[in-house]
């Protein structure tokens, strides 16, 4: 795999700095850092409480407390890796990283490279969406799910719903930095979350200002309590 043509991303993420390399000469969309990666971890980096206190003036201190009630995590499509690895530095201790098993070596790559970081080996996992022995072998449910830039191919979008669904608890969150890639792919995944989450959508000024991109978006979700 090569790196050296590719440029290095530098992610700030409060008193530590990741640096990412992508592979951009990849056949594969993983291996490169998307924008919607970016914009939901400065998101987090901005209300993640930075320690187990009462705060009554973050409206986001119960979904984003990684120290107290959120506590257990996986990332689904983590590429290289910016997303997961902002969340680890921001408090979110147990998290899995998953994607399928050609973009593994980039995220491998990018975790040794930042290990000295990271301070400790994350956790990864090969999991494709439409595997249900890969979803039970991570031990559902999590507290959080995250995703950024997932949403690209029409025919994946079943298999990524039933995914989410399949692996966040029902009192857990679902936080997806998202971007419009496929107008046929988009029209199918709000339809089919729309039937089992409940939607909420961050305003704009409450995302990073530095990383508040027009086209991109941060949703958390949230399960129906009754699907019947």
């Amino acid at each position: 795999m090569k790196f050296t043509d590719s440029p290095v991303i530098q992610l700030q993420v409060r008193d530590s700095q990741l640096s990412i390399q992508q592979d951009n000469g990849s056949f594969h969309v993983g291996t490169s850092v998307w924008p919607c990666s970016l914009v939901l971890a400065k998101f987090v980096e901005r209300w993640a409480p930075s320690s187990p206190t009462t705060t009554t003036d973050n409206p986001y201190y119960d979904l984003l407390d990684f120290h107290t009630r959120r506590r257990r995590a996986i990332e689904l499509g983590t590429g290289c890796g910016a997303a997961g690895m902002a969340f680890h530095l921001l408090g979110l201790q147990d998290i899995i990283l998953t994607d399928i098993s050609p973009v593994m070596p980039a995220l491998k790559h990018n975790l040794k490279r930042n290990k000295p970081v990271l301070g400790k080996n994350m956790k990864t996992s090969i999991l494709y969406w439409n595997n249900k022995d890969q979803i039970r072998g991570v031990n559902p449910p999590f507290d959080v799910v995250i995703a950024a830039d997932v949403v690209y191919i029409e025919e994946s979008v079943g298999h990524l719903v039933g995914a989410m669904e399949a692996l966040v608890s029902d009192d857990g969150v679902i936080l997806l930095g998202y971007q419009l890639r496929s107008p046929e792919a988009d029209k199918l995944f709000w339809e089919m979350c729309e039937k089992v989450f409940v939607i909420e959508k961050v305003p704009h000024q409450d995302l990073h200002p530095d990383y508040a991109y027009e086209e991109t978006d941060v949703y958390v979700f949230r399960k129906k309590k009754n699907n019947n």
